[in-house]
């Protein structure tokens, strides 16, 4: 069936505005990244404007009428309350203090006229993860794991959403790690940008290479070409990933480091869940095929499994980039569906 309803998925990152259209038979109407630059750091007034330009102007190139678009997803970087209220601390990624406290879906919601839900940009990508394998079958759980600039992610529970409380479930990068098997004699515990030391995030992302196993595993090759990269921004850290690619030693300990990082954050979850499926997306799997798939084994590798739960996979995030956006669609869909 042809669709006449439609609903947005509207994903406001540190970086980029994307955006997506999904029609109410399902089907996404934009099939690749339909991104602009995102202008957070000049404060809410600025980027509300922007991503209603950045809304319209997706209507428009999908030939869809704005009369014709129902509901909205938003999804933004946390900590964020569940109903889209920016954590007191400010968004990890939003580097303006005006966005502390402040109501996004609320605000978005009045400009754009239309109901409007919210999710973090984590939680959206595991709601698109899930419905990708799963459907809406209520028996199926699964977590996801986005390793980029820190560690994002979100874990769905027969078939629902985990959001929690006040919104701050599935913080994923946050749980602090056993670091037996994790952490070598003689190197110091990681620290996180949140404050706590430990925790999956300090190891399994860009911000932890940088802050954390970068340095280390430098002193132990002295003479490694990175050492004469000079680091305005930390320009070393993101040159470790294409270093890994072409087999460098100390780039694959270093991603050695973060999926069996990945592994123990697993277990833990497995504990507490018996999950179907996990999800890693991020950067780490935007990398060449042979790459993925050693990560990905790594991981699998130090995954400890009881034998009744060996039916558990372990896989690519699908959609990579497009799952936030497609997920706070997905969001908006089933939120308009259930009234």
């Amino acid at each position: 069936m042809s669709s006449h309803n439609f609903f947005a998925g509207v994903d406001l990152g540190g970086t980029k505005v994307n955006v997506t259209l999904l029609g109410e038979d399902g089907t996404f109407r934009i099939s690749e990244m339909m991104e602009s630059p995102s202008l957070v750091e000049q404060g809410p007034a600025v980027t509300l404007k922007q991503m209603e330009v950045a809304l319209k102007q997706a209507a428009k190139v999908s030939g869809i009428d704005m009369s014709s678009v129902k509901a909205v997803g938003l999804d933004t970087p946390g900590p964020a309350s569940a109903d889209g209220v920016i954590s007191a601390q400010g968004s990890t990624n939003f580097g303006n203090s005006e966005w502390a406290r402040f109501p996004i879906r609320e605000a978005f919601q009045k400009v754009v006229g239309l109901p409007t839900v919210y999710a973090n940009d984590g939680n959206a990508a595991a709601l698109h993860c899930h419905r990708v394998k799963f459907g809406r079958d209520a028996k199926f759980s699964s977590m996801t794991a986005a390793v980029g600039t820190g560690l994002g992610g979100g874990i769905v529970v027969n078939g629902q959403l985990v959001v929690g409380n006040t919104g701050f479930a599935a913080e994923v990068g946050h749980v602090v790690l056993p670091s037996h098997g994790l952490l070598e004699p003689g190197q110091p515990m990681p620290k996180c940008n949140c404050g706590r030391e430990g925790d999956a995030e300090a190891w399994a992302s860009l911000t932890g290479i940088r802050n954390n196993l970068l340095p280390y595993y430098l002193q132990k090759y002295p003479n490694h070409p990175l050492l004469q990269v000079d680091d305005p921004g930390g320009a070393r850290s993101k040159q470790v990933r294409a270093f890994g690619e072409n087999g460098d030693p100390m780039a694959r300990q270093i991603f050695q480091k973060q999926a069996i990082a990945l592994a123990v954050l697993f277990d833990v979850a497995m504990q507490f869940l018996d999950l179907d499926a996990f999800f890693v997306g991020g950067g780490v799997m935007q990398t060449l095929p042979e790459f993925r798939e050693w990560f990905l084994g790594v991981l699998r590798k130090h995954l400890p499994l009881r034998d009744e739960q060996m039916g558990a996979t372990v896989e690519i995030a699908p959609d990579g980039d497009m799952a936030g956006a497609r997920g706070a669609a997905r969001l908006a869909l089933e939120s308009w569906r259930a009234g």
